[in-house]
């Protein structure tokens, strides 16, 4: 197949290519842990902002609210977080790490790093930094 030509020559496709194969290896990498690539980001997102909302974490980890209220209420029950019994105001309940769960985030997340790692081990610096402002550009460009 010529790569060269139609969907394979834009970036678009190239972006959705290394999603996919990103994605696949965080599968791989977290599946002993007892983790799927979301459940891993909302214990990400939850360690930066601690107390978020279901709404919060739905946004940053990219999923709808319904897929984000599954996946808190599995973190739950296993222990690695906590959700007040009701909102403190408002609807929001918010929610936080528990320390098995901070404990299996440090685990997952070096298995994180060295997926990264191997992802941009034969970029340079300047080619990793490039690569970096021209996604935030592309984003920029198209949340506006």
């Amino acid at each position: 197949m010529n790569q060269d030509n139609g969907a394979y020559s834009l970036i678009g496709y190239q972006l959705k290519r290394a999603q996919a194969a990103l994605r696949s290896r965080m599968d791989d990498e977290l599946r002993p842990l007892g983790l799927t690539t979301p459940q891993y980001s909302c214990l990400e997102a939850l360690s930066h902002s601690p107390g978020a909302s279901n709404s919060d974490l739905a946004r940053a980890v990219f999923v709808t609210r319904q897929t984000m209220s599954a996946l808190l209420h599995s973190l739950e029950a296993r222990g690695l977080v906590e959700r007040a019994d009701r909102a403190p105001g408002g609807r929001a309940i918010p929610t936080s790490l528990t320390s098995e769960g901070q404990a299996l985030l440090t685990e997952a997340a070096r298995g994180s790093e060295r997926i990264e790692q191997r992802m941009v081990a034969t970029l340079t610096p300047s080619q990793m930094e490039a690569l970096r402002s021209g996604l935030a550009a592309c984003v920029e460009a198209l949340v506006e």
